[in-house]
C-alpha cells in the first residue's frame, strides 16, 4: 500500500457512490497525480470488448427497492452537464456532513464509475478520485519490532468516514436508480459499450464485503516508497479490499454495513454477516 494523502478519500468515495461505494476506500496512495482527463484512463480495451458478445444482466436496476415516496421523478440532464445536481443531490443525502467541501465538482459520475470499477483490481489511479485528498501523511506504528498501520491515521479519515454515516442507504439507493441512465452511460464510455453498470456495481460490493477483518493491525514494510503488507495474503489483495483494511476495524466494519444494505436495496437479497476470521499480524 502507498503513502499516500489521497488515501482517505476513497472513503467517501465508495460511499457516494451508490451510496457508500465507494467511498471509502482509497486507503492507500501516495501524492495525487497530475490531472489527467478520465477519458484517458486505461479500464478495458473498448475495441476488445466491442467484439464480445454482452453478458446477460444480472442486476437489473428494475429489481431494486422503490425507494422513499418522495424520490424525484425530474428529468435527468445529460452526463456533461450533470455535476450541479449531482453534487446537490449527494449533499442531500450525505446532509449534515462534510461532502460539499470534499468533493471533486467535476466529472463526479465518471469519477466515481471509474473509482468502483478499479477497485476489485490490484491498483487504483489516484487522479480518479471524486474527493479531495486529506491533509496529513499516512503514520505507521512500531509495537514490539514491528511496524503496522498507525491508529491515529483514523483522524485524517474522520470527515470521510461523517459522510459514510450520514448516507442513508434507502435513500441514496432511490437517487441511484433514478440517476442510473447517467451511470451506465458513464460506464459505457470508460470502455464498456455493451457492459451493464449496477453488475458491476454488486461485483464490487461483494469484493468489498469479502476483505479479511483481522483482530490485530496488519504489519507493514516500506518498499520503494511505498508501504506493503508483510503478510502474503494481505498483500494480495484488491485494492479495494486493502484499502479496506487500511482503514481499521471500527470503520471498515461502518462501511460494511452500509455496503449490505445497499446491496440488499438493489438486489432484494439480504446477506448474512460472514462470521470474523481470524487473520495474523504478519
Amino acid at each position: 500500500m502507498r503513502r499516500e494523502s489521497s488515501v482517505a478519500s476513497w472513503i467517501g468515495a465508495v460511499i457516494v457512490v451508490l451510496g457508500v461505494l465507494v467511498a471509502g476506500v482509497y486507503l492507500a496512495r501516495k501524492a495525487m497525480q497530475p490531472e489527467t482527463p478520465l477519458a484517458t484512463a486505461p479500464a478495458a480495451s473498448s475495441s476488445t470488448l466491442s467484439s464480445a458478445p454482452p453478458s446477460p444482466i444480472q442486476h437489473p436496476i428494475t429489481q431494486a427497492g422503490a425507494g422513499p415516496a418522495g424520490t424525484s421523478t425530474a428529468a435527468l440532464p445529460s452526463l456533461d452537464d450533470s455535476d450541479a445536481s449531482v453534487a446537490a443531490a449527494l449533499a442531500a443525502l450525505a446532509e449534515g456532513s462534510e461532502l460539499p467541501s470534499l468533493l471533486v465538482r467535476q466529472q463526479i459520475i465518471a469519477r466515481i464509475v471509474a473509482t468502483i470499477d478499479a477497485l476489485p483490481r490490484r491498483g487504483v489511479a489516484s487522479f480518479l478520485s471524486p474527493l479531495h485528498a486529506p491533509k496529513g501523511t499516512f503514520i505507521a506504528d512500531e509495537t514490539e519490532g514491528a511496524t503496522v498501520i498507525g491508529a491515529r491515521n483514523s483522524a485524517r479519515y474522520a470527515a470521510y468516514m461523517r459522510v459514510v454515516d450520514a448516507a442513508d442507504p434507502q435513500a441514496l439507493v432511490a437517487w441511484y436508480v433514478h440517476t442510473y441512465p447517467l451511470f451506465q452511460q458513464a460506464y459505457q464510455q470508460l470502455g464498456y459499450p455493451k457492459g451493464y453498470f449496477n453488475d458491476r456495481l454488486i461485483v464490487v460490493i461483494d469484493n468489498l464485503l469479502a476483505a479479511p477483518e483481522p483482530s490485530q493491525p496488519p504489519t507493514v514494510a516500506p518498499s520503494k516508497g511505498f508501504y506493503v503488507y508483510t503478510d502474503p495474503a494481505f498483500e494480495s489483495l484488491s485494492a479495494g479490499q486493502k484499502l479496506l483494511l487500511r482503514a481499521g476495524p471500527a470503520s471498515e466494519a461502518r462501511i460494511k454495513t452500509k455496503l449490505r444494505a445497499i446491496r440488499s436495496a438493489l438486489t432484494g437479497q439480504t446477506l448474512p454477516r460472514a462470521p470474523a476470521a481470524a487473520s495474523s499480524a504478519g
